[in-house]
């Protein structure tokens, strides 16, 4: 076992300590980290949401000349999922070891990989360096990655402009480099109620919500029949489910309200946008059904969540820099969604790899394997290595 330093363990104590639930603020932890920062005599920017509720942080480490343009980005959020309903053998927020691992909410998913690389701060101050570092740290990543395309707009606004850069999601240190995209879609259907004796008085919104049913499960067998293919991917084409539908007035009510939840998950092969107009153009032609039987019937659409794909070439820069780390290097590709698509989209070409298995993440217990902690010191050693000024 490799055991990682004890300044990555305590930090990695203390980052679990703050409640970063995506409904809370992550000022507190934020605020803590900027300070660390600050203390190291590093610049550490801090860019608040509107609201001032929440906010994105950047600590750059400059090269030897000052000069912090360009260079790596280190990237993890510091939003984590909720405990609620979930039963732990130990206090969530607080971590514990128990048989080689550390538990507690975040610590695979994903602030192992920042306590990495706050306790790797000092070694990158010292080295010197021949290109920047920029430690980043976003908000609202589990809802949407909400958080990181407004922080691709606050980099180059601070004119850091970072040339390529890891995300740190779980990945058992595996370099990879692609995801599908994930769509989240709430379509909410308003009708008229009536007695259920009188059918003809009403708008039945749960029964027109079935017609949008039967039109999702359609596009979902058209995908897995005809493709296009990835066959990079556990699942191999884009995927499309409804995981949720709400609906009714009563057992004798023609009922007034439906909502129903659609979700997929697409490959490099598929526009995401052509797939939220034919969907956007069905729900149209539903409601025009709807309001001819009642005009103040309605169908109303709403994309709640969108994360862009990654799919990076096997011969980009950041590719051969993971390559050059000693990063293992896979054709395969994931089906969760992370941040790296968004910066790539944002002009930073990213790929994904970073400490821990994500399929310890989200679930009551979640921990890290300690030797996956000191996997990720090794790495950030050989970067900032590789990064030294000669």
């Amino acid at each position: 076992m490799t055991r990682p330093r004890p300044e990555t363990i305590d930090w990695l104590a203390r980052l679990v300590a703050f409640d970063t639930t995506s409904r809370e603020s992550n000022l507190p932890l934020i605020d803590a980290v900027a300070e660390f920062a600050r203390g190291l005599g590093l610049t550490a920017r801090v860019f608040p949401t509107p609201d001032g509720r929440k906010a994105n942080l950047c600590i750059t480490v400059p090269d030897a000349s000052g000069g912090v343009r360009g260079g790596v980005l280190l990237s993890g959020h510091s939003d984590c999922v909720p405990v609620d309903g979930q039963a732990w053998a130990s206090d969530p927020f607080a971590v514990a070891e128990r048989d080689g691992r550390l538990y507690g909410r975040g610590t695979a998913d994903m602030k192992g990989f920042i306590a990495c690389c706050l306790a790797a701060l000092p070694s990158m101050l010292a080295a010197p360096l021949r290109e920047p570092i920029h430690v980043a740290l976003s908000y609202d990543e589990e809802v949407g990655c909400l958080g990181a395309a407004p922080f691709v707009a606050s980099l180059r606004e601070a004119g850091l402009s970072p040339r390529l850069g890891f995300v740190g999601e779980p990945s058992m240190m595996r370099m990879i480099r692609g995801h599908k995209s994930i769509n989240l879609v709430h379509v909410s259907l308003t009708g008229v109620s009536a007695h259920s004796s009188l059918t003809d008085r009403g708008v039945n919104a749960i029964e027109y919500a079935a017609e949008i049913v039967r039109y999702w499960r359609g596009r979902a067998e058209t995908w897995r029949a005809e493709g296009p293919f990835d066959l990079a991917y556990p699942l191999a084409y884009t995927s499309a489910s409804v995981n949720q539908i709400v609906g009714g007035n009563g057992v004798n009510i023609v009922p007034e309200s439906c909502r129903i939840t659609l979700e997929f998950r697409a490959i490099a092969g598929v526009s995401d946008s052509d797939v939220l107009d034919e969907l956007r153009a069905f729900c149209a032609g539903v409601e025009a059904r709807m309001r001819a039987e009642n005009p103040a019937a309605s169908v109303v659409m709403e994309v709640a969540a969108s994360t862009v794909g990654l799919d990076m070439p096997p011969d980009a820069d950041v590719v051969a820099l993971g390559q050059a780390l000693g990063l293992e290097s896979t054709a395969d590709k994931v089906t969760y969604g992370t941040e790296a698509g968004v910066f790539t989209l944002g002009g930073i070409p990213c790929v994904v790899c970073g400490p821990g298995d994500i399929g310890d993440a989200h679930r009551p217990d979640e921990s890290i394997d300690i030797d996956q902690l000191g996997a990720c010191e090794a790495f950030l050693g050989r970067l900032v290595d590789h990064l030294r000024a000669r």
